[in-house]
């Protein structure tokens, strides 16, 4: 949550500062604002609201400066508004801070800090990191340049708990900017005698290709022809420079109105994307060479256990019932969030899978750390190569969706449930699962893309359903086996973007209380493909008709009684989830367009939760 860009080279820094905040705005879009060098001074502009209001105040008060540092803010201290927003200054008003993440202890520094003469003006924990690397700023008179900066910037952050990133600037120092991160992701992005950092690397793929992807506790010191690498602590200095792999037009909307519909038709070639390479015809499985892991080691597992958040958690619940299908193994399901607090007991054969499309959700790093500790191998399913997960894992699997800027995550879920049903594939031909089963598998995988551009296509007669259902109380979402995680993502989606309440729940479930929500302004969406449990769900539509509840059937095959009927291609009842949620997709953007909601940056929302 919350996005940083800062600059230091040759060129005007606050364009470049804006347009990497308008890259940035999908990580918080409460407030925004930037600080630059002039001559003897430094120049703050900051506003409330979305990064359109920054820039028409910055177009009325231009500024030319060859650096500075900006912030998008999702807030987490301090309602959103002009004060609150960053940067923020430190009491002598001569050093700039903006900063992802929370300082735990802020307020025992705050009131330290007043004692000795500090006066605070806005309701953030940032303001008080601010003020505290200005302290140390001010004791460390012998020492000169950007090392006297450095140095406090060090000693402010050894006395913090909790996560950050941030860019700090001094106005003595005009062509040098620090930036340090623990927990919250941080990118130098390398240039020409120019140098920047950011909280994505996508949002530096316009200015450069060369990157290095922070490490917690590294500080990094950047000048226009040079930077400079120092750790907190006694972990010596190292990093590793990439190319990126990202286009600047794979982050623009391009003719689509929003970046979620964008992303929800790009989701053919994100499939095609997952399984590239991946995909042994000749003896029925496929191929995962990231995992690390031996063929002698993966028959080892007795037990999976998969941890995410929100969508991510949503996907492994889809992997769960496609590996117990195909392997036999026992899997479960854990939001991550309550597992690293939460004393389960575990087998030495248990195998973590860690789902998370930044890499970096900060709930799912924390689990994975809390498995590691307790000697268990946990493998990461994530979309950022140069991500934290990915970097902290043992083996997993790159999803290469490209970069995903709607915060209603879509071809991310596409992704992950597609590298499930690979890893479900190569688990299940090594125990129990026979070749002719393989190669069924393998071509039903190979005709999704085809059949998702089928569902696509039925876009205008989704958004008529979505019309006529928009204003409705409440929608209620029911599945089956594979289908009830679907239910549970079609609900979410329609919660993220139209703020209507949607639950998702098995359709078994129906009579055992929920069926009392049912009304004629409720309308009902019932998974309901011609799959083993087909006769089932035709039974739980009709007991919602009798209540004259109003239906929404998607099937592969006839719905009898049905009030509006989404037809989806038939696929194998392992992977036919996979195709179901994209009507769901589709429902839910249609529903918040005709309700007027600002589908890209929904209320109270961030694509990437970063803090606790």
């Amino acid at each position: 949550m919350c996005g940083i860009i800062a600059y230091v080279g040759g060129r005007d820094a606050q364009p470049i500062l804006l347009d990497g905040l308008s890259r940035l705005e999908y990580r918080g879009y409460d407030s925004a604002g930037l600080a630059v060098h002039i001559p003897g001074a430094l120049s703050v502009q900051k506003k409330a609201g979305r990064i359109a209001e920054l820039t028409k105040a910055v177009a009325r008060q231009p500024v030319r400066s060859t650096s500075g540092i900006s912030h998008t803010r999702w807030a987490t201290h301090g309602e959103p508004n002009d004060i609150n927003a960053h940067p923020h200054l430190d009491q002598s008003g001569k050093i700039a801070l903006v900063h992802n993440g929370v300082v735990e202890n802020y307020q025992e520094i705050k009131a330290a800090l007043s004692a000795n003469g500090h006066t605070f003006h806005s309701a953030t924990d940032t303001e008080v990191l601010a003020h505290l690397v200005g302290e140390h700023y001010a004791t460390l008179g012998t020492l000169s340049g950007s090392s006297r900066l450095v140095t406090a910037v060090k000693a402010a952050l050894g006395e913090v708990n909790g996560t950050y990133g941030i860019a700090v600037i001094h106005q003595d120092l005009p062509d040098v900017i620090v930036g340090a991160r623990r927990g919250s992701p941080l990118v130098l992005g390398i240039g020409v005698d120019e140098q920047f950092l950011s909280s994505d690397a996508a949002a530096l793929s316009p200015y450069t290709q060369k990157v290095v992807y922070l490490k917690d506790f590294d500080v990094v010191t950047l000048q226009p022809s040079q930077f400079d690498l120092q750790t907190i602590g006694e972990r010596e200095a190292s990093y590793e420079i990439r190319e990126l792999d990202i286009k600047p037009e794979a982050t623009e909307r391009g003719a689509y109105p929003h970046y979620m519909l964008k992303e929800i038709f790009e989701q053919p070639a994100a499939i095609r994307n997952a399984m590239r390479g991946r995909i042994d015809k000749d003896t029925g499985t496929a191929h995962l060479g990231g995992l690390n892991l031996t063929n002698e080691q993966l028959r080892d597992i007795r037990r999976i256990i998969v941890l995410g958040c929100g969508t991510a958690l949503y996907s492994g619940m889809v992997g769960e019932q496609m590996i117990e299908t195909t392997a036999h193994l026992p899997v479960e399901t854990d939001f991550s969030s309550e597992f690293r607090y939460r004393n389960t007991p575990l087998d030495n054969d248990t195998l973590f899978l860690v789902v998370s499309q930044s890499g970096e959700t900060a709930d799912t790093l924390g689990a994975l750390r809390e498995a590691q500790r307790k000697g268990h191998r946990v493998l990461g399913i994530c979309n950022n190569v140069g991500s934290t997960i990915a970097r902290e894992s043992d083996g997993g699997v790159y999803m290469h969706a490209g970069p995903e800027i709607g915060v209603a995550a879509t071809k991310s879920f596409i992704s992950q449930a597609t590298i499930f049903a690979l890893l479900s594939l190569k688990l299940g031909r090594m125990r129990y699962l026979s070749a002719a089963a393989g190669h069924e598998i393998i071509d039903a995988l190979e005709k999704l893309p085809a059949q998702v551009e089928v569902i696509l296509q039925q876009s205008d007669h989704i958004k008529r359903i979505a019309e006529k259902y928009a204003h409705g109380r409440s929608m209620l979402f029911f599945g089956r086996q594979g289908n009830y995680p679907i239910a549970l993502e079609g609900a979410l989606k329609m919660k993220e973007i139209t703020y209507l309440h949607a639950e998702g729940y098995p359709s078994s479930e129906l009579k055992h209380g929920v069926i009392a929500l049912i009304d004629p302004n409720t309308p009902s969406v019932v998974i309901a493909p011609h799959d083993s449990l087909y006769e089932k769900n035709m039974s739980s539509i009709q007991e919602i008709k009798a209540r004259r509840g109003p239906v929404i059937c998607l099937t592969t095959s006839d719905c009898a009684g049905a009030d509006a009927l989404i037809k989806i291609p038939s696929t194998l009842e392992l992977l036919q989830p996979i195709l179901n949620v994209i009507p769901l997709q589709l429902l839910a953007y249609h529903t918040a367009v005709a309700l007027g909601r600002d589908i890209d940056k929904p209320r109270n929302l961030a694509k990437s939760v970063t803090v606790e």
